[in-house]
């Protein structure tokens, strides 16, 4: 029934403007422009995220994908996302588990979800593994998203390790876009001082 909803309704695809028709998310052509890639090193600064999985930079299909999941309600994007992201996870990482970035308690009231979260979720489903709410937010902050670089907070100590248990292995970050590197480098430090390993990250753009 709810095939047949989408048949009927017309719904243009968040990344280009076409009818979708039955299919959810994205049309073809904007899935297609979805490529994983892994950068070894990435080169943003001051905090640069090793091994760090993204599907391109925060332009054109992406941004419009991202903008219309957070801001628009489109959680049907997250599946088709995901599944973009978990096609280019290499084999030697062994992700035991993925974890979303969190959002502070009353910015996930605000918005009445985690875009991250759902992402995460998606992902974890496409690798077999779980996903797991292993951080916490501290404090709430300003959206650094809406931030100049110059104007963004340092967000050490921002995030601290939740009492959710986690499997022994590497674990893979997922938030949806990494802009300076701050958020994934102040969670990468809670992990690790928790005890994780290996933290690996991926974003739907960068």
């Amino acid at each position: 029934m709810a095939g047949l909803a989408r048949a009927l309704l017309p719904r243009p695809c968040p990344g280009c403007g076409a009818q979708l028709g039955a299919q959810a998310g994205l049309c073809s052509d904007c899935r297609a422009a979805l490529r994983p890639q892994v950068w070894a090193h990435s080169p943003l600064r001051p905090h640069p995220a090793p091994h760090l999985l993204t599907l391109g930079p925060y332009a054109g299909v992406r941004r419009r994908a991202v903008r219309a999941l957070k801001f628009g309600g489109a959680r049907d994007l997250a599946p088709v996302l995901g599944a973009a992201l978990a096609a280019g996870v290499p084999p030697g990482w062994e992700v035991a588990a993925v974890v979303p970035v969190p959002l502070h308690p009353a910015r996930q009231r605000e918005r009445g979800f985690n875009q991250a979260e759902a992402l995460g979720r998606a992902l974890a489903e496409q690798l077999g593994v779980p996903c797991v709410n292993a951080l916490r937010r501290t404090h709430a902050g300003a959206q650094q998203a809406r931030r100049r670089a110059a104007e963004r907070e340092d967000l050490q100590g921002a995030f601290g390790r939740s009492a959710a248990p986690l499997p022994p292995g590497p674990v893979l970050l997922i938030d949806d876009v990494l802009t300076t590197g701050r958020t994934a480098w102040a969670c990468q430090e809670a992990l690790q001082a928790a005890g994780v390993s290996v933290v690996y990250v991926a974003v739907v753009a960068r």
